[in-house]
């Protein structure tokens, strides 16, 4: 299948072959002919699948040549650097059409002047972060009554801990009639109710490889000890002479010490939190595409919607609290069809919640150790009483806040599904 059997115009399929897009992915395929034919979509792959030309060569095709005053599609993502991302993408394939396109991105962190001042003279597409884009109506710097297109991109993220109340007052503003592009990485109890609930008869499509990382990722496990993690990084990286690495770990206050660990030891390396400023968080991720830093080492605000080409390792400082979120860290490397790496580091303490997310994964991966870095520390048994000390690190003993809030998203909306019946 060709992206010219999808039913896309001949400036869209000379845009595609000028920026190098030759052939659809399976995410594509399964949704872009459906869209332009004006369905809602509600789709559901893997990271790195290609899921923003999805939905941006529709968007940009169902476009009407009115006067520009008031934008005519919305996409709202979870991040900034998501938000930036997005709207590159589709600002690179609008600069080939005929037609001139304005596209818009707002996000905070920053300053909203500025934004203010670039929406004075309207356009055609926002790309938004649910908060700012509230705090820009509440200016009345932009209004959403023109929307005829709604994209919610990572639109599991948005569901999360601070975005459910966001996102319900933005689709309260937005018109009844319109036509609306879900797409997420999971299928989540919140995700398939608010489909459910917003969306009209939607074309489903799921490419998901049962939420695995993709094949083309290898992926192993070493036991070390607990002090010792950041010693093994620095002997493997020098070692199989990694040019770059993505390094998770647990919390903004690691990040800054692991990163400041590496930096003595010779390194080029930063930390990548959500506390940096938004300039800071741009520059360390504009040197790490450009390969002026090998190590970035970031909380699991760097998890979801960075698209970093030819990112060969990605290293599990400290495991995530969920299978899915091993997901989307994982699959930081091995996009587009490259190869990629993912290493984990499993100690004494953190060994119950390794097999936990091994399960959940369907992962058999033997649990390797480092000459010289040989774990010594033994784990504690687990208690079977899920509230006894030690349990509440490994998800899924007991529900977490977060759980709990998923559990209320999950619940029916009528006030949601009121506001937005036509």
């Amino acid at each position: 299948m060709t992206f010219s059997s999808l039913g896309l115009s001949a400036p869209l399929i000379a845009a595609l072959h000028t920026l190098g897009f030759a052939v659809p992915t399976p995410i594509q395929r399964g949704t872009i002919a459906a869209a332009l034919q004006g369905q809602d979509v509600l789709g559901c792959a893997p990271t790195g699948s290609g899921k923003t030309l999805a939905f941006a060569l529709p968007l940009l095709q169902r476009l009407e040549p009115t006067p520009r005053k008031q934008a005519q599609a919305l996409v709202l993502v979870p991040t900034r650097e998501l938000a930036t991302q997005v709207s590159e993408g589709i600002s690179a394939l609008a600069q080939h059409l005929p037609e001139r396109v304005k596209v818009s991105v707002v996000f905070g962190g920053v300053s909203i002047n500025p934004q203010m001042m670039a929406l004075r003279g309207g356009c055609d597409v926002l790309v938004a972060t649910p908060g700012r884009l509230l705090d820009l109506v509440a200016h009345h710097a932009v209004t959403l009554s023109a929307v005829k297109l709604l994209v919610l991109d990572e639109a599991d993220r948005l569901l999360d801990l601070g975005f459910a109340d966001e996102l319900a007052q933005v689709l309260a503003l937005l018109p009844a009639q319109r036509q609306s592009l879900f797409f997420s990485a999971t299928f989540a109890p919140a995700v398939q109710t608010l489909a459910n609930t917003l969306l009209r008869e939607p074309v489903r499509v799921d490419v998901r490889p049962d939420l695995q990382p993709p094949v083309e990722i290898i992926q192993r496990v070493i036991a070390v000890d607990t002090p010792k993690r950041t010693q093994l990084l620095r002997h493997l990286i020098k070692l199989h002479g990694w040019s770059r690495v993505l390094v998770f770990v647990a919390t903004k206050f690691a990040a800054e010490i692991v990163a400041d660990k590496l930096r003595k030891a010779g390194l080029t390396a930063e930390p990548f939190h959500g506390e940096l400023s938004q300039g800071k968080r741009t520059q360390v991720l504009a040197d790490f595409k450009a390969e002026r830093l090998s190590v970035v080492v970031a909380t699991d605000v760097a998890s979801r919607g960075l698209d970093i080409a030819q990112l060969p390792v990605v290293v599990n400082f400290d495991l995530p609290r969920s299978a899915s979120d091993y997901t989307h860290r994982v699959g930081r490397t091995g996009r587009a069809g490259a190869p990629g790496l993912a290493v984990s580091f499993v100690s004494a303490s953190t060994l119950h919640h390794w097999r936990l997310i091994a399960k959940r994964q369907q992962l058999a991966l033997p649990l390797e150790s480092v000459d010289g870095f040989a774990a010594q520390e033994e784990a504690a048994p687990m208690s079977r009483d899920p509230n006894a000390l030690g349990n509440g690190g490994v998800k899924g003993a007991r529900p977490s806040k977060k759980d709990k809030l998923r559990a209320q998203m999950a619940q029916p909306m009528p006030d949601l599904l009121d506001r937005n019946k036509p």
